[in-house]
């Protein structure tokens, strides 16, 4: 689409998930953002009403700022692609996939691209015994921002005990020791690779709070793991057909050279927030929130 056209653009934030503080965070400073470049813009706190608000608004664009289920995974794309109203970030397959854990690893080794060995098991399963050797990580197999994470240590002899908001089916995976590391793709470019510091485990707080982790922009290590990191970006941008914005993370063990880099997973819509990762990895890059934001814009469509 062509910037002539696009005048109004409603920002779709909150809805139902349990990332729904993240997304109004998001949205607020996507919104405020899109205003600085010169659109005409409404914030929608996605609701069951949306298609009806929607269709009342008659937005040029709608931009994508929800997290987690609903709005990540596919399905308010499919209300999109349907009302024919041209959208930011990934399509309905891209969002439905990468939002699958399991099935974004299998789509990592069919492209030759690292991971580490993990299952689905049920949380019953997963609180009666250990389902693999610790330590090992369980997460929901289809939610973000380490919503919901359990680390369990060498040593423990008890399997964890998993809250009752947990998913009935969850991920078990191998933990990866070393780094965090993160790349961001706009389009068909990675941006720069960030190493993420805490004092501990990179939880939802970590991620979120203020002063929850440190971000070194441009990472402090080797250039052959920085070109690694921004390969396999872009690979597992293409691999699970995203469009727009992506970023990828990983975890990178410095005593195995190239060998210790792995992924973990792709989110098709990064946050936006003051602490987001994206954002601040396009600034160090020459764009501003402003620019990015409606770069996105631009690139808005259907059947994306």
């Amino acid at each position: 689409m062509s910037s002539r056209t696009i005048r109004k653009v409603v920002v779709l934030m909150g809805g139902p998930s349990v990332e729904r503080e993240v997304s109004l965070s998001s949205g607020r400073d996507c919104a405020t953002a899109l205003r600085e470049a010169g659109y005409e813009v409404t914030e929608l706190d996605a609701g069951p009403d949306l298609a009806a608000r929607l269709s009342d608004l008659q937005p040029d664009v709608v931009f994508n700022a929800l997290h987690g289920r609903w709005g990540e995974d596919g399905c308010v794309q499919g209300l999109l692609e349907w009302m024919r109203i041209p959208y930011t970030h990934s399509g309905v397959l891209a969002s439905a996939t990468a939002m699958d854990k399991e099935r974004t690893k299998q789509i990592y080794r069919d492209a030759g691209l690292p991971v580490v060995y993990s299952v689905l098991a049920s949380k019953a399963d997963v609180m009666s015994a250990h389902v693999l050797p610790a330590p090992y990580v369980v997460k929901p197999y289809n939610e973000g921002s380490s919503v919901g994470v359990y680390l369990v240590q060498e040593g423990v002899n008890s399997p964890p005990k998993l809250s009752e908001d947990m998913p009935d089916t969850v991920m078990v995976e191998a933990f990866a020791p070393g780094r965090e590391l993160t790349t961001s793709v706009v389009g068909g470019r990675a941006l720069i690779v960030t190493d993420i510091l805490t004092d501990g485990w990179y939880d939802y707080e970590a991620k979120y709070a203020e002063g929850g982790s440190r971000h070194v922009v441009p990472a402090d290590i080797p250039e052959e793991i920085t070109a690694l990191c921004m390969n396999y970006a872009l690979r597992a941008h293409d691999a699970l057909g995203c469009r727009g914005v992506s970023r990828t993370d990983f975890r990178w063990d410095e005593t195995k050279g190239a060998a210790g880099l792995i992924l973990l997973e792709t989110n098709t819509q990064p946050g936006m927030t003051p602490t987001s990762l994206t954002p601040e990895q396009a600034l160090k890059t020459g764009m501003s929130m402003a620019e990015l934001c409606k770069w996105m814009v631009e690139d808005a469509s259907c059947d994306r």
